[in-house]
């Protein structure tokens, strides 16, 4: 049985903490957009040079629940005649630059969260190693 459990994983997510131990050191201390590189109280790494897919993976979580929980009602309350055509551009043109700034911790959490939901026994407290990509590929002969 895994020493961290799904629902372990998720509450860490949620509260923006190391997935593998619960530390709260993934962002850098008085920093809002800074992400540390591994855990400071487990050496856990957050980020490795070779792996753009979870900046990219948080980065299109961002932008869809940007899309879907701030764009979307605007456009539907516009559609709907509930808000003027002044009022729905100026709150969608704030949604679209404010949301993302303000959802960027919860979207890098959210995104190593779901990771970790997926795979984890990929979690060094549940005997894994951090990811799958630490593991040599092997090469196909044709």
């Amino acid at each position: 049985m895994p020493t961290v459990s799904r629902s372990q994983i998720v509450a860490r997510g949620l509260t923006h903490c190391c997935p593998n131990c619960g530390a709260r050191s993934l962002f850098r201390a008085g920093t809002l957009f800074r992400v540390n590189r591994r855990c400071e109280a487990c050496s856990f790494e957050f980020e490795r040079d070779n792996d753009e897919g979870f900046y990219l993976g948080s980065l299109s979580l961002n932008y869809g629940v940007t899309l879907v929980g701030c764009l979307l009602p605007v456009l539907l309350l516009w559609w709907l005649k509930v808000i003027g055509d002044r009022t729905a551009i100026v709150l969608a043109v704030a949604g679209a630059i404010l949301f993302p700034i303000l959802f960027y911790r919860s979207s890098r959490s959210w995104w190593l969260m779901n990771y970790y939901l997926v795979f984890p026994h990929h979690l060094p407290a549940n005997g894994g190693k951090g990811r799958g990509t630490e593991e040599k590929p092997t090469t196909r002969r044709r």
